[in-house]
This record gives C-alpha cells, sequence and structure tokens, in this order.
C-alpha cells in the first residue's frame, strides 16, 4: 500500500537498538511490530512488541538492515512519524516524532490526533 514512501522513518540509533532487540529475542523473532493502544490521559499510546511474522494487512518495512511490522489499525496515526531511541541515565526507549499529534500528556507517555 505505501510502497513508495514508508510510513515512519527510522532513525540509526533507533534502528540499532532494534537489531540489539531482534537478536537478544528468540530465534523465531524477525522484527518489531509497531501498534497504537487507546491509553493514557492524552487518548493514545505507542506499543512496540516482538514480531514473528507479519499479520493480515500489516504493513512491512525493511530498512537499515531491520523489519518493521505496522498494525493496520495504526497506519493513520504514524504516516508520516520518526521512530527514535534515545537513553539517559534514568530513562530509554523508542520516541516517536509524530506529525499527527496534537497534544502529549505531561509526563510523555500518551498522545492525542486530531479528530478532523
Amino acid at each position: 500500500m505505501f510502497s513508495d514512501k514508508n510510513i515512519i522513518s527510522v532513525t540509526d540509533k533507533a534502528a540499532e537498538r532494534v537489531k540489539y532487540l531482534i537478536n537478544k529475542g528468540d530465534e523465531n523473532v524477525k522484527g518489531l511490530r509497531i501498534g497504537v493502544k487507546s491509553s493514557g490521559c492524552s487518548g493514545f499510546k505507542y506499543n512496540v512488541e516482538y514480531a514473528t511474522a507479519a499479520k493480515d494487512f500489516e504493513e512491512t518495512i525493511s530498512t537499515k538492515g531491520i523489519t518493521i511490522f505496522i498494525d493496520p489499525a495504526a497506519v493513520m496515526f504514524l504516516v508520516g512519524a520518526e521512530m527514535d531511541w534515545s537513553e539517559s541515565k534514568f530513562s530509554s526507549g523508542f520516541d516517536f516524532k509524530n506529525p499527527n499529534e496534537v497534544a502529549r500528556c505531561g509526563c510523555g507517555e500518551s498522545f492525542s490526533v486530531s479528530s478532523q
């Protein structure tokens, strides 16, 4: 569906972390799946999990030596987003810079999008 352009872009830092996680997972892990779930005070939360194969209707992105599977229900929330990895003394995790976000909660765990 999005063969000319990836739904999301992945920074070099994020790609390196995905490679690390895939290598750390069991032998059936083929990539990471990105989804969006209802959660938090702003409405939605990004969900990242191991993937052993593509599910029906999922978009598959192969870039920088990794495979990312996009949950079909999350595509409309992720188009144009960038996935990054950040690490500090007190926290680490994937960060999403998403042009579709209109607000984030104070702690940064959830986000909302325009209802238009």
